[in-house]
């Protein structure tokens, strides 16, 4: 198997400007690559293919090709200052001269992308989004809101997998139906004693089984581990309509990761994300008031994957003498990430609410003994 880190430094790529020969990157919310010093802009040719889903089988009958392993290293050499660069993404800038790096993905990579999400925001459409969410954090310290500038600001594709399926599932449980019943019971209270009654839900329980049926499209994994699951699922909803045919030019200036995710585990994750929809299923096809799922044996057919790559803004910004971190969904500007909180503007707010819960006792009590 080839170390990644032999790889032809001439497979990386560079886009020349037509107008005055600099190198020209991706300009977010176009279809166009642009130069930073003219500012000219030379339309992305489009590829004549749509994007497809692969069958899930045509992963054994790939080429052995070395997988994306994390720390696997591939060289860029810049055409620019000549330097190279080392790096285990695909696409980088020049570590001297900042001179935008495209690899080919193909020799090195088992499973190459399929689609993109091009970038929408660019660096100050993303800084925006941050200060939009700095001043609107509930709890937070008061000087947050004059964080207006991110201190660090990197934009990146992250790998995604998605698969389509279809699925029949059978399932066994049990349908719950209630009614109710009259129990009757002695209080006693200022030395009277009388007899009440009091209706209580009980619940009959019934065998129950059947079949569903359910299509799913675009499930997505996260193909890295450089971010959680938990974080990146935050970053959704993803404009996934928006995927175009995956070309080099779209990643021109921006860092791309590679996966470390096998498609193999990704599909054991999105079958756990599809079977709480296929259970959701189950209780809806049970009925009655309250549904037990014993047992669901389900069966996929038509399974398909591909390696989409999703653009997000990696910021920082500084507050209190620390760096904090964020994230940008590059398509839709939602925000997550780290963000301090003010321990006086917490304990404020607990007090308020013990002293307002106090004051409906205090009042339930006096209405009650009046």
């Amino acid at each position: 198997m080839t170390d990644p880190s032999t790889a032809d430094p001439a497979a990386s790529r560079t886009f020349p400007c037509e107008a005055c020969g600099a190198t020209v990157e991706y300009a977010p919310s176009t279809a166009a690559l642009r130069c930073s010093y003219c500012q000219h802009e030379q339309a992305i040719v489009p590829v004549l293919r749509q994007v497809q889903e692969h069958p899930f089988e045509e992963l054994a009958t790939l080429p052995a090709k070395p997988l994306a392993t994390p720390g696997a290293l591939r060289t860029f050499h810049c055409p620019g200052c000549q330097a190279c660069t080392e790096s285990d993404s695909l696409s980088v800038r020049c570590q001297f001269c900042a001179t935008p790096l495209v690899a080919d993905a193909a020799p090195t990579e088992r499973v190459v992308p399929e689609a993109v999400v091009p970038f929408g925001l660019d660096r100050s459409a993303a800084r925006k989004a941050l200060r939009a969410w700095t001043s609107s954090r509930w709890f937070a310290p008061s000087s947050l809101k004059k964080v207006t500038e991110a201190e660090t600001s990197k934009g990146s594709y992250l790998p995604h997998w998605t698969y389509d399926a279809a699925t029949i599932s059978h399932y066994r449980g049990e349908r719950g139906e209630h009614y109710w019943v009259t129990e009757t019971h002695t209080v006693t209270e200022g030395g009277e004693t009388r007899t009440e009654t009091r209706e209580v839900q009980r619940t009959r329980w019934w065998p129950a089984s059947g079949t569903v049926v359910e299509d799913f499209d675009d499930v997505l994994v996260p193909g890295t581990t450089q971010m959680t699951q938990k974080q990146l699922d935050k970053l959704h909803p993803w404009p996934l309509d928006e995927a175009r045919p995956y070309q080099e030019e779209y990643l021109a200036g921006f860092q791309t990761v590679r996966y470390d995710i096998e498609p193999e585990a990704g599909l054991d994750t999105a079958k756990t994300k599809m079977a709480s929809v296929i259970e959701a299923s189950c209780r809806n096809d049970i009925g009655g008031d309250e549904q037990r799922v014993h047992s669901v044996d389900t069966r996929y057919s038509d399974l398909t994957f591909k390696l989409l790559l999703l653009p997000v803004w990696i910021l920082s910004y500084l507050h209190a003498g620390r760096s904090w971190q964020v994230m940008v969904n590059a398509r839709t500007g939602e925000v997550i990430g780290e963000r301090p909180y003010s321990v006086l503007k917490i304990v404020t707010a607990v007090l308020a609410a013990l002293a307002v819960v106090s004051a409906g006792i205090l009042l339930y009590l006096g209405l009650r003994h009046s």
